[in-house]
């Protein structure tokens, strides 16, 4: 079966079938509930995937002749690791950070408001990084190519945000967009208009867009990023 195969290609990855989800825009759980069940994807999906992970072999994966990946090479896995570090920071020589699956808290208001009581489906250790509070999967493309949608950003909570916003930096943050919680991540600046803050991405299809400062309702600062490479 195609999801059999889907399943041993993502455990030789050695990535989680939440980061593969993501990675592929797809559902929480499609991918996983499909392999264990052992149940049909989508050609749609089945498209998404080889089009995201172009060194799975599509012969294999749709016939299971040949080799799982392109050039019948075994694969190396590398995790290039950015941070984003200011200059007061002190840099800790070792923390257990929380990853947390944003879906499952309900978003960034919650998890900030009681991140103890929240189960993180992981933990990151990563030596001598800046004190982070917690780590998540980003989704979309706003800040691509710095981000793109499956990596993790490692983020500091901020609690003042009228005096302790850091102007031009990249922040994780919530915004309440009609009552709806729009959860993305933005290089934060100065906006021209009294009591609104400019969000700016990274992709330039993006249009910058000013918000009102009252419309953030939890804002982190991010401290890293981790991106799985896959390498023949």
């Amino acid at each position: 079966m195609v999801s059999e195969r889907i399943g041993l290609y993502i455990d030789k990855k050695g990535i989680s079938y939440y980061a593969f989800e993501n990675s592929i825009n797809a559902s929480r759980g499609a991918i996983s509930k499909a392999v264990k069940e052992n149940k049909s994807i989508g050609s749609s999906m089945l498209e998404q995937i080889m089009a995201v992970y172009t060194d799975l072999n599509p012969v294999w994966l749709l016939t299971g002749q040949g080799e799982m990946f392109v050039g019948n090479e075994e694969m190396l896995l590398n995790k290039n690791i950015e941070t984003y570090q200011l200059k007061t920071d002190n840099a800790m020589e070792m923390q257990q950070i929380p990853l947390y699956d944003i879906e499952a808290v309900a978003g960034l208001v919650p998890l900030f408001q009681d991140s103890k009581s929240q189960e993180p489906i992981d933990h990151i250790s990563i030596p001598h990084l800046p004190k982070c509070d917690g780590a998540v999967y980003v989704t979309g493309d706003s800040m691509y190519p710095l981000l793109k949608s499956g990596d993790i950003v490692l983020y500091k909570e901020i609690h003042d945000l009228k005096n302790e916003i850091f102007w031009g930096e990249m922040y994780l943050l919530s915004i309440d967009m009609s009552g709806e919680e729009y959860i993305t991540v933005k290089y934060i600046q100065k906006s021209e208009q009294h009591g609104f803050v400019r969000l700016v991405s990274q992709n330039k299809h993006h249009q910058d867009k000013d918000v009102e400062l009252g419309k953030i309702k939890a804002l982190a600062l991010v401290k890293a990023s981790i991106r799985i490479n896959a390498m023949h």
